[in-house]
């Protein structure tokens, strides 16, 4: 039994193999360069790196994100019911029903969704805070 895993285990010696004598070479072969405060710094077409590196994006782009695969993983159920659905019905009608349930449940995920505003790119006011907190504003 063990014959039949004996060509996965040359296999694998052979890549443990290749990838130490590779590394390996490149450690005795390869030049040891000088490193000095210029060959370290960031290269950004031609011009100096100024400030820091990571810009801030907006949460709008994640909630959008997480939205896109919600509603997108309704296609990967929705397209194999599709193609089998004349022989679903032909059978039994309940396969109409669970799909249309399951349609009705991604309608009201969407309209709450949208009523949320998370579907919205306009940026909200922001209530200015008051010292003593929203209940002396009289927004309680």
């Amino acid at each position: 039994m063990h014959s039949q895993f004996l060509p996965v285990f040359v296999q694998i010696l052979v890549a443990i193999g290749f990838a130490a004598v590779a590394l390996t070479l490149s450690v005795v072969l390869g030049k040891s360069a000088h490193r000095n405060a210029t060959k370290d710094s960031a290269y950004e077409c031609g011009m100096l790196a100024v400030g820091d590196g990571a810009s801030r994006f907006s949460v709008k782009f994640y909630l959008v994100a997480m939205l896109f695969v919600v509603f997108d993983i309704e296609v990967v159920f929705m397209y194999p019911w599709a193609v089998q659905f004349r022989d679903l019905v032909a059978h039994s009608p309940v396969a109409l029903l669970s799909m249309a349930g399951f349609a009705g449940i991604l309608a009201f995920a969407y309209v709450y969704a949208f009523r949320k505003g998370a579907l919205s790119w306009k940026e909200e006011p922001r209530r200015p805070k008051t010292a003593t907190g929203d209940k002396a504003a009289g927004l309680a």
